[in-house]
C-alpha cells in the first residue's frame, strides 16, 4: 500500500512560513496476520513504523474533526438499525462497497469499541457499519448512546462484548489519556485509537499515566462540522479526506498497521506525522481559525435586528464555525495552547497593521493592498485544493476543524 500526503496537506504545508523539509523513508507493507514483538523497552525507529504502515512519516510545520464525549457503560441493548445514509441496510450499495474497500485495503477489522458517541464517534460507527464491522458503543450520556443506536451506528457496549480489534476513544483531547487508562485496564481490545484533535499533550499524559503505548496510535480525521452529537453524524464524514496517525516510537507495527487499516475503512486517507507537527498544522489550519471567526461573531452579539439588516452569505460563510460547541472548543484551545497563540499573534499583527495603514491611507495604502493580494492567492489554494467544499451542501458542509 503506497499512501501519499494528499494535496490539501501539501497546500496546509505552503500556507505557512519557512515550513521544515519533509522527511522520506523507505516504506513497504508487512504481513497482515504476522504479530511482530516489540523491541525491548519498546524502542523503534521511525522507519520502522514507516514499514509497518507502508507509507512515510512527514515532519512537517503544517492539518484538523470534531470529536464526540463521554464514557460509560450503560446496561442497554438495542438491535442494529438501517441508516438514513444506506436505507437499504446490510444489502445495500453503499454496505457492498464499503466491504471491497476493507476488502481491498486488506484489513482483518471485524469488531470495534467506540467511546464517545458525538459526532465524530457516530460518523467513525456508521463508516466501518457499512463495510461490515461489527461496532460496540459507549457513551456516558444514555440519550446520546441510545440516539447513535437508534441511527444504526452499533449496539450498545455492554460485559458481555467480546474485546475489540480495534477501541476508538472520542471523548474531549484533555479526557483521552484517562480514557485510554481505564479502557487498556478493561480489555476492551487489541489496539487503541483516538480522534482527537490535538496529540502531543495528549501521548505525554498517557505516557505519564502509564498507558501500554505498544498498542496505541493517536488519531485525527480531518473532517467534521459545526455542528454535533449523534444526530449529526455522516457516514461518509471522511470519505476522501486526509486522517493523521501520530504513532509514538514504542508503538508496534501491528498496531500501526491495524489502525491504518481502520481509517481506510472509513473511507479516508492515512498520513503519518510527528505530534509536534500535527499541533501546528492544526493550529494553522483549524485551532487558530476557529478563534479568529468566533472573534468576529462576538461582534454582533449583543447587536440589534438593524446592525443585520444587511449582513449576507459573506458573513454567514466566514463565522460558521463559531457556532460549535463552546465547551469543546475551550479544551481544545488549552491542549493546543502555543502553537495556536503564535497563529493568533501573526494574524493580529497584520490586523493591526491595516488598522495602522487605514488611519494614515496615504502612507499605507500599499500595507493594505499587501494583505489582500495575500488574501486572494491564499483564498485559490485553499478553493483550488476543496472544490467539493466549495460547491457542496450548504449548512452541512464537512468542516476541516475540530
Amino acid at each position: 500500500m503506497k499512501l501519499l500526503a494528499t494535496r490539501s496537506m501539501r497546500t496546509a504545508f505552503r500556507l505557512l512560513s519557512e515550513p521544515r523539509k519533509a522527511q522520506h523513508c523507505r516504506g513497504g507493507n508487512g504481513s497482515a496476520h504476522r504479530v511482530i514483538r516489540p523491541r525491548p523497552r519498546a524502542i523503534q525507529s521511525k522507519d520502522r513504523l514507516e514499514k509497518a504502515a507502508g507509507m512515510t512519516i512527514h515532519d512537517t510545520r503544517q492539518i484538523s474533526g470534531r470529536i464526540g464525549s463521554g464514557i460509560g457503560n450503560p446496561a442497554l441493548r438495542h438491535g442494529e438499525h438501517r441508516t438514513a445514509a444506506d436505507p437499504a441496510g446490510p444489502s445495500g450499495p453503499s454496505f457492498r462497497q464499503g466491504v471491497r474497500r476493507r476488502r481491498a485495503a486488506g484489513a482483518e477489522i471485524r469488531r470495534v469499541s467506540v467511546i464517545g458517541c458525538g459526532l465524530i464517534g457516530t460518523s467513525v460507527a456508521l463508516a466501518l457499519r457499512r463495510t461490515g464491522v461489527r461496532v460496540a458503543l459507549s457513551d456516558h450520556d444514555p440519550h446520546s448512546l441510545l440516539e447513535a443506536v437508534r441511527a444504526g451506528a452499533g449496539v450498545a457496549l455492554s460485559p458481555r462484548t467480546p474485546p475489540a480489534d480495534v477501541v476508538v476513544i472520542a471523548t474531549p483531547p484533555s479526557t483521552v489519556a484517562g480514557m485510554l487508562r481505564e479502557a487498556q485496564s478493561r480489555g476492551l481490545g487489541t489496539v487503541y485509537t483516538d480522534v482527537a484533535s490535538t496529540k502531543a499533550r495528549i501521548l505525554a499524559d498517557a505516557e505519564l499515566a502509564g498507558c501500554d503505548l505498544t498498542s496505541y496510535v493517536p488519531g485525527h480525521p480531518m473532517a467534521g462540522r459545526e455542528l454535533s452529537g449523534p444526530g449529526a453524524a455522516l457516514a461518509d464524514l471522511f470519505t476522501g479526506r486526509p486522517w493523521a496517525l501520530c504513532p509514538h516510537p514504542a508503538a508496534s507495527p501491528r498496531a500501526v498497521r491495524t489502525v491504518t487499516d481502520l481509517v481506510t475503512a472509513c473511507g479516508a486517507e492515512p498520513v503519518l506525522l510527528a505530534p509536534d507537527a500535527h499541533d501546528r498544522t492544526a493550529a494553522a489550519v483549524s485551532h487558530a481559525p476557529h478563534v479568529v471567526s468566533a472573534a468576529l461573531a462576538a461582534r454582533f452579539a449583543d447587536a440589534g435586528r438593524s446592525a443585520l439588516s444587511l449582513a449576507g452569505r459573506g458573513l454567514w460563510d466566514v463565522t460558521r464555525v463559531a457556532g460549535s460547541p463552546p465547551g469543546l472548543w475551550r479544551d481544545i484551545l488549552a491542549q493546543n495552547a502555543e502553537p495556536v497563540a503564535e497563529m493568533l499573534e501573526a494574524v493580529a499583527r497584520d490586523l493591526a497593521d491595516v488598522a495602522s495603514a487605514l488611519r494614515a491611507p496615504s502612507a499605507g495604502s500599499g500595507i493594505v493592498a499587501d494583505l489582500l493580494d495575500r488574501g486572494n492567492r491564499g483564498r485559490a489554494l485553499i478553493t483550488g485544493e476543496y472544490p467539493a467544499d466549495t460547491a457542496g451542501r450548504e449548512g452541512a458542509s464537512r468542516e476541516r476543524a475540530a
